[in-house]
């Protein structure tokens, strides 16, 4: 392990180009069968629009998502819907802060239920719900199939199915271009094609034909509850409100028929699907104020055929790579019969042991390739499932959960050199430092800053959610936005952009201002009352099994990074004011606690986890993704003692969560043991088989397994990687501060630094043979 200082050395090495060509062999996902099953199917997308490719030869489903397709309205305050008297346990708009004192003073009594009894009051609504947009049929007549094979291709975004029709070659090709906003699909035969094009979608929603395109339009709840929730009525729909969308399906080979398009007695047809949703902003109305949609999607579907394929697939794969051949991996070779092998066996016999190092450094490349695909809208970041998703209520409402799921999509954004995918959340951070403040005031009394509690949407709330009936442990932690906001100085000392430091800034302070606006004294230190730790309860020696608390100790990791970060840009930026008062608090705050077994404590008091196991581990936040907690220290050992409790079972995102926090304390074969373990192969949710196999780990597509499908634990595993590889501060970088034995020669190259710089590494039996370091390019 080297540490090479910012001004050593290696700062002279000239500039050697931002960009790499990825390797020569293409990075594949390839398949013997057609998906059955979503957690079967390939993912593509172009940040917006989405699609999940199935594959099959006798109906193929092409499942579509609009990433800005979502139930509601803009927030409205006393105006939303549930403040109508409807939700008889919701506290009047405006009087949650009230309760706050009391609460104070339950916690001063040691009075935990009552604390958590009154935690209800501090309850607003629940975010809205990310919807699917519908999907794409192609019927075929019955014939016999052979030969069949489908893979997806990372290395340039395109997708392609090929099998024996009665004897005869078919293969379908997919991709879907950024630059011409459509999803392209070929279809080529040696026999002449036979297919029924048509056009599905759960909302409501009409199909017409229009300039000889089959056209759908459709719009989505103006509110929705989440499923978990005892509504009367989960959706609230009205033709009059809510985002308005249009998808248009162009074949020009196909002859109009109804409901579908018929393509008959040609060799070769052109698919085009696009379209544009009425959204406009977190801040508009999408009808009244939305953007013109329906002329927009025609146009541009038009437009699109005028290229043809061949001029849509060069200038979609000229913008892909642009992103993806940035950055290169080679963590060693897997043998030619194993590689050769189907994904998802390959993965299989992974799990069970197998090394498989060419699988590992494909899924590091499939993080890339995810976030390329779903996170290049303003504003709108990749949501729990980044951008696909099929169901009408999925698994909490497919929405933005801050307590560690937002952040972890965007963990490897700045170092896997994607910055701009990163500006996506960026955005959305500014968006809700507009709303946040309201929240801040009416649910904490606080007047200066903003905040954001557990969850979001693409409408920027920012209340803590339960309707009044929510458990605490998860519905009343308010850290949020505090966390969000250190994405900006992390963009800063990736990109060393001084531009967007300054646009950004506001937000930051604000987060920042919040939290100085919450914290109180006790016993000579600043600490949070009321405070949680997300999803985690303590047991009180007493018996008492509760969540709200008061210094718990994930608080004051994300607050203590929070300030320091809005220290440096105060300094940085000339706020001297700000930068004095944030000096004065800092040294103030509770400092970290070691527990009687040796691990760092969750809690103000040495209490003991009701799950010890917990899939959460919310205090290590000072260590990762933090910058508190540094290898080798006692508090280093705490840490290690606190994930040797956690285990090695859990869900799919945690285990990205705890590959980085064993690769920034040093300890590289646990932070390898994860990976695998990140990497075990799980069944497809529908599959009922005695040989299904449930957790947390990794689908037969690669997307992670929480389970249900999250797409965090495929961004914390790419960030992983980069971790074992390559630390950085703002000051250095380390190269192989966590290099598994398992991978004893290899290179990365591209992967940028918090020092404004970009590295290429190669090691040999575990020691570097070649470090280049250069500037960073956007």
């Amino acid at each position: 392990m080297l540490n090479y200082r910012y001004l050593g050395v290696f700062s002279a090495i000239a500039f050697f180009g931002a960009c790499h060509r990825a390797a020569e062999k293409p990075l594949l996902l390839h398949y013997d069968k057609p998906a059955q099953y979503f957690e079967e199917a390939l993912p593509m997308g172009n940040g917006t629009l989405g699609a999940m490719i199935y594959g099959r030869t006798d109906t193929d489903r092409i499942s579509l998502n609009d990433i800005t397709l979502w139930t509601g309205e803009p927030d409205r305050g006393p105006e939303h819907p549930d403040y109508d008297g409807g939700i008889k346990t919701l506290e009047p708009w405006g009087q949650s802060a009230a309760w706050i004192p009391a609460i104070r003073e339950a916690l001063d009594q040691e009075n935990y239920q009552l604390a958590d009894t009154l935690q209800l009051h501090v309850q607003g609504h629940y975010s809205e719900t990310y919807q699917p947009l519908g999907w794409l049929e192609i019927s075929y007549p019955e014939a016999e199939i052979s030969d069949y094979y489908r893979q997806l291709n990372i290395s340039d975004a395109t997708a392609e199915v090929r099998y024996r029709r009665d004897g005869q070659a078919f293969k379908a090709e997919y991709f879907v271009s950024a630059p011409d906003s459509v999803l392209a699909i070929r279809l080529s035969s040696e026999a002449p094609i036979e297919a029924r094009v048509r056009l599905f979608s759960e909302l409501p929603h009409g199909n017409t034909l229009e300039d000889g395109c089959l056209v759908s339009d459709g719009y989505a709840a103006w509110h929705a509850f989440p499923g978990y929730y005892p509504a009367t009525e989960q959706f609230l729909y009205d033709p009059d409100r809510g985002i308005h969308y249009r998808t248009v399906v162009h074949c020009a080979e196909a002859k109009a028929d109804g409901d579908a398009l018929i393509i008959s007695g040609v060799k070769e047809a052109l698919i085009l699907v696009g379209g544009h949703t009425s959204f406009a902003g977190f801040d508009r109305d999408p009808l009244k104020e939305g953007r013109e949609y329906k002329e927009a999607s025609l146009k541009n579907v038009a437009a699109a055929a005028r290229k043809g394929w061949e001029k849509l697939k060069r200038s979609h794969v000229k913008d892909y790579r642009y992103f993806f051949d940035r950055v290169s991996l080679d963590l060693g070779s897997t043998a030619p019969e194993v590689s050769a092998l189907p994904t998802d066996e390959q993965l299989l016999r992974y799990a069970d042991g197998e090394p498989n190092p060419e699988l590992e450094a494909l899924y590091f490349q499939y993080g890339r390739y995810l976030l390329i695909a779903c996170s290049r809208t303003p504003g709108v970041p990749a949501n729990l499932q980044g951008l696909w998703n099929e169901s009408m209520d999925p698994p909490w409402s497919c929405n933005y959960t801050t307590n560690i799921n937002l952040e972890e999509n965007y963990w490897a954004a700045e170092a896997a050199a994607l910055p701009e995918l990163h500006e996506s959340l960026l955005g959305l951070i500014g968006n809700l430092s507009q709303t946040g403040n309201r929240s801040a005031q009416n649910y904490y009394g606080v007047g200066e800053g903003w905040c954001l509690a557990q969850n979001t949407d693409i409408w920027a709330m920012t209340c803590p959610v339960g309707l009044g009936v929510g458990d605490p442990e998860w519905a009343n932690w308010n850290m949020g936005g505090a966390w969000l906001a250190t994405h900006i100085w992390e963009h800063w000392l990736f990109s060393r952009d001084r531009a967007a430091l300054e646009r950004d800034y506001p937000a930051l302070k604000g987060a920042a201002q919040f939290c100085l606006g919450v914290l109180l004294e006790r016993d000579g230190n600043l600490i949070t009352s009321p405070s949680t730790s997300p999803e985690n309860y303590f047991v009180t020696p007493g018996g008492y099994v509760g969540s709200t608390a008061y210094g718990v100790t994930a608080d004051l990791a994300i607050i203590r990074e929070c300030l320091t970060d809005a220290l440096s840009a105060a300094q940085l930026l000339g706020d001297a004011a700000f930068a004095e008062a944030v000096s004065a608090v800092l040294p103030r705050l509770m400092d970290y606690q070691i527990g009687a077994d040796g691990a760092l404590q969750e809690w103000y008091y040495d209490w003991e986890d009701r799950y010890p196991t917990h899939r959460h581990q919310s205090h290590l936040i000072g260590a990762y993704p933090g910058h508190q907690i540094a290898a080798g220290t006692p508090l280093a050992d705490a840490a290690l003692k606190s994930l040797e409790i956690r285990g090695f079972k859990t869900t799919g995102w945690s285990c990205g969560w705890r590959v980085n926090l064993y690769a920034r304390l040093g300890d590289a074969e646990h932070a390898y043991k994860m990976y695998r373990q990140l990497l075990r192969y799980v069944s497809p949710d529908g599959y009922t088989g005695p040989d299904a196999r449930r957790g947390g780990g990794t689908y037969p597509n690669l997307l992670d397994a929480h389970s249900p499908f999250q797409i965090d634990g495929n961004f914390g595993g790419c960030a992983g990687i980069i971790e074992m590889l390559l630390q950085s501060t703002a000051e250095s970088v380390t190269t192989l501060p966590a290099l598994p034995s398992a991978w004893p020669t290899g290179y990365i190259r591209g992967i940028r630094t918090r020092t404004g710089q970009t590295v290429d590494l190669s090691w040999e039996n575990g020691e570097v043979t070649s470090f280049r370091r250069y500037a960073s390019r956007m």
